[in-house]
């Protein structure tokens, strides 16, 4: 079963969000605005898995986490892991690591729910297979999933809701 996810039109606010993520896409950490640790108990995840990607509609919205979801917010949904797992994601050639940041995905099938910001920096435009593996934990913070040197103040700006 596929889930299709269409790309929303690019917005310059949501461009500029992505120039920001362009230097990441090569298995950089997304900025954690926190202290890392090593993995503790969490719960088993697959090690591969369907993932669709999230965010125009719910720009300028809080997460589950506790994040204002803008354009250039790097992070991953998932059902089970807590906030601030730090998933190694690995789609064709790029890799990237993210903190969970939100519940879902809502989508049948779907497994992971990547963030638009994600979705960019790894070349992902569709419902795609990712291999994916918990790497440790992050303080879930307000700027947790924020591109270095950006604040969610200066980044909401520029959002388009809907």
């Amino acid at each position: 079963m596929s889930v299709n996810v269409k790309t929303p039109k690019l917005s310059l606010a949501l461009l500029a969000a992505m120039a920001l993520l362009a230097g990441s896409a090569s298995g950089a950490v997304a900025d954690t605005g926190g202290s890392v640790a090593p993995a503790k108990s969490t719960p088993t995840v697959r090690p591969s898995g369907i993932a669709t990607w999230f965010g125009p509609g719910f720009y300028g919205k809080q997460t589950a986490c506790g994040q204002m979801l803008t354009p250039a917010v790097v992070g991953v949904a998932n059902r089970t892991l807590p906030c601030g797992t730090l998933v190694s994601v690995t789609y064709e050639s790029h890799s990237l690591t993210v903190p969970v940041l939100d519940r879902g995905p809502y989508s049948d099938g779907a497994d992971w729910d990547l963030t638009a910001g994600a979705a960019q920096a790894l070349g992902i435009t569709e419902t795609v297979r990712i291999a994916t593996h918990v790497v440790g934990r992050a303080t879930n913070t307000p700027e947790l999933g924020l591109p270095s040197g950006a604040s969610s103040t200066a980044l909401a700006g520029g959002a388009l809701a809907g």
